[in-house]
């Protein structure tokens, strides 16, 4: 078994003001050469967006991109035609294939907007850019991994180009939950939405976050009740 720990405080931060983006992995001006990835796992990004603000249109290509809003809506509009709002309880999966042009603002004018936003390494190049929204209902992820993202069309949730995986839970207060790894070859990371867990012997607080592999079965203890984001990905891709 291997893992490492990423304490909240020690993602990168850029504050342009508009902007409050923490970095879990090198993005932007932030670089961390201990911090490029974790497995096909490319970017983790945290960001505030002040209410009518975003990002302009702007180029992505060969990136799985999903968004996840944890508070507020977002505004998103593309080159594919797509022009949607994603709200909190929702996930949003872009793959950018041959190249797409996308941009996302706040929907609100008076309310931030807290997201996060992963890229993950595709297992195709090049393939034709796809969209897909998705929602879910936290009540179903209680006490159990709900199935937001997988790399199957026909299971729960939406998919992508990558044997990946990601689920969210809630778990009860000294309630044990275990996650069992979909492919042996995969890590998992556990980024800790909020509330407090002990797992490997180790305490994580709210956006602390742990990279686990080369093990199949990872027990989760909540000290607190917490909310949880496991992003399973393989490890050589």
């Amino acid at each position: 078994m291997s893992y490492l720990i990423h304490k909240s405080e020690t993602r990168g931060q850029a504050n342009h003001g508009w902007l409050n983006a923490k970095h879990s992995f090198s993005f932007a001006s932030w670089y961390n050469p201990e911090r490029i990835h974790f497995g096909a796992l490319r970017v983790l990004n945290d960001d505030v967006v002040a209410p009518g603000m975003g990002f302009g249109t702007h180029p992505h290509e060969n990136m799985e991109i999903i968004t996840i809003p944890l508070k507020g809506s977002l505004r998103h509009k593309d080159s594919m035609g797509f022009s949607e709002v994603i709200y909190s309880g929702e996930v949003q999966v872009m793959s950018a294939g041959k190249g797409i042009y996308h941009s996302e603002f706040n929907e609100s004018q008076s309310e931030e907007i807290n997201l996060f936003q992963i890229w993950i390494f595709p297992n195709k190049q090049n393939v034709e850019p796809r969209y897909d929204q998705i929602s879910y209902d936290w009540n179903d992820c209680q006490n159990r991994f709900l199935q937001l993202v997988s790399p199957n069309s026909n299971d729960d949730g939406t998919w992508i180009h990558q044997n990946a995986w990601i689920h969210i839970v809630e778990i009860s207060e000294l309630k044990e939950l275990t996650y069992e790894l979909k492919n042996p070859n995969n890590g998992v990371y556990l980024m800790n939405i909020e509330g407090t867990f002990d797992v490997l012997e180790n305490e994580l607080n709210d956006r602390d976050a742990i990279g686990v592999w080369n093990e199949n079965k990872i027990k989760i203890l909540a000290k607190t009740k917490c909310k949880i984001l496991a992003i399973e990905v393989p490890m050589i891709f």
